[in-house]
């Protein structure tokens, strides 16, 4: 399996940008993956670090997306199913939103709560337009620290 990820990855690589915006639309569903490894590697094969975040960050608010509609489709069953997100967990995650509204979608670069914070503004029927501003704007400061931090152990190297 492991050798399938590598394969797989440096695929994503040699796509460059388009590689990568792929590879955080799979990191932003459900699918487990790592966009950043993809991101690191071609900001350090000389890509333009802004159009790797911005590549990145739109491939992920695209993937984070696919959970929202999932959730507005509103058929538990699939999303226990195919993302493998318990009922508990969106129920919960909706009782927290209550009352929060779509401006929480800027927490769904988290891990482990990201993709149920996304199905749960689903479920909900929260303002598109304003979930998809918050969710991008979350993401790219996720994607523009972990650059920073990269340039950071760059320097001290």
């Amino acid at each position: 399996m492991d050798a399938w990820i590598d394969t797989v990855t440096q695929w994503l690589i040699e796509w460059g940008y388009g590689g990568l915006f792929l590879s955080a639309l799979l990191a932003g569903s459900i699918i487990p993956f790592s966009s950043e490894l993809v991101m690191i590697a071609l900001i350090k094969l000389g890509l333009n670090p802004a159009g790797c975040v911005l590549a990145a960050a739109l491939g992920n608010t695209v993937g984070g997306m696919t959970c929202y509609y999932m959730g507005h489709l509103g058929k538990i069953e699939w999303i226990e199913r195919y993302f493998k997100v318990k009922r508990e967990k969106v129920e919960r995650m909706q009782h927290f939103l209550q009352g929060k509204g779509a401006l929480m979608a800027f927490f769904a670069f988290l891990p482990f709560v990201g993709e149920a914070i996304a199905i749960a503004l689903g479920f909900m029927r929260s303002n598109i337009t304003l979930t998809t501003i918050a969710m991008f704007t979350g993401k790219l400061l996720r994607y523009l620290a972990i650059l920073l931090a990269m340039q950071g152990v760059i320097t001290l190297i």
